[in-house]
Order: C-alpha cells, then structure tokens, then sequence
C-alpha cells in the first residue's frame, strides 16, 4: 500500500513539475496537475495541503542543498584565523561554484523552477537572500583586511550588492538557459576570472 502511495505522490510531483515550468506557481493550475497526474482531488490533499505545498516539495531540498553548501563556504572561510584568510580568498568560493555548476547540471528542472518559477512563494527571493549573505561576508572581509593594516578602500554596501547581484544572477544563467555541462564549465570558469579581475583592480592600493 505504501508503494503505491508514493507511486502517486510521484506522479502529483512530476504533473506539477511540468505545470510550474511550463505557467509559473502563479499560472499553474492545480485542476490541471491533478487531471494530468491521473489521480483524484481527494488523493491530492492526502499528501499535500496547498499549491504552495506541493510547489514546495519540489524545490524545498535544492535551495536546501544550494544555500546551504553556500553559507558553509562562507562560514568556513570567515572561521579561519584573520592571517590566514587572504591566502585562502578564493578557495572556498571556487569549490561552491565548481560543486554548484555540477549540482544545477545534474537537477536542472527543479532548480530552475526555484530559480525562475517561483514568484507569489516563499521561495521568490531565494537569490536575493543569497546575494545579502555575499554582501554581509564580503564587508566582514573588508573589515579583517583593514584590521591587518593593509590600504584598501572603502566599497560601500550598495556597490558590493550590485556585484554579488551581477555574479549570481550571472551564475545561474546555467539552470536559465539549460546549459551544457562542458559548455557550463567552461563558461564559469571564464566568468570567474573575469570578476577577479575586477576585484583586483577594485582593491589596489
């Protein structure tokens, strides 16, 4: 019985799938996921409560998996000793990148729903809240650098934020526009070396 409960949670789960990418949470038609799942309202609300539920079932565990690989990098890099960090800057963001180039490959239609579908959820911002946890980490740093006594100058909060913007939104044109893998990685790779780039001459002294 079991088995063919979750044979149907399954296909509830793939028929909104197709309805969220195809109309967006808003469009999306939960008469239409049900007749397309072939199962009854009554077995719908067996297992989910709302739309939004059942939209969150489906992202739910990739921005799980997303932020929270992110926040360990950030976390990790400002748990390091103050001189020690200059040396790692960079490491622990090029394993996230490289770890989330391979992870939005290999989970393309659900995270492009979190990404690109989910305007009117709890979800909408997910992007946003990354960028001001970039932002908040990032002006940590500035702040270690200072305190290390180096001459670095002052980048407000509003320039550091149209940045991380820039470079998320950048990252996540790979699930936007279904890249490639090869094509992602390499892509990424250039991306990266285009912003340090423009970090280093940011930080001159």
């Amino acid at each position: 019985m079991e088995e063919k409960l979750s044979d149907t949670m399954v296909k509830i789960q793939q028929a909104a799938l197709e309805e969220f990418s195809d109309k967006g949470f808003f469009g999306a038609s939960l008469r239409q996921i049900v007749k397309n799942a072939g199962v009854t309202t009554g077995a719908f609300y067996g297992y989910f409560s709302s739309k939004e539920a059942l939209f969150a079932s489906i992202v739910e565990p990739h921005a799980t998996a997303l932020m929270g690989r992110f926040m360990e990098a950030q976390i990790g890099f400002a748990e390091l000793p103050e001189e020690e960090q200059p040396r790692h800057m960079g490491e622990a963001s090029g394993d996230y990148v490289n770890w989330m180039v391979d992870y939005i490959c290999e989970h393309r239609e659900p995270v492009k729903l979190l990404l690109c579908r989910a305007e009117g959820t709890s979800y909408e911002h997910f992007i946003h809240n990354m960028v001001e946890v970039e932002v908040e980490y990032t002006l940590r740093y500035m702040d270690v650098l200072c305190r290390s006594g180096r001459n670095v100058p002052t980048l407000n909060q509003s320039l550091c934020h149209i940045i991380a913007s820039g470079m998320f939104n950048g990252l996540f044109e790979i699930a936007v526009h279904d890249m490639p893998r090869e094509q992602a990685i390499r892509d990424v790779a250039q991306f990266r070396n285009f912003y340090t780039a423009g970090w280093l001459e940011l930080m001159k002294e």
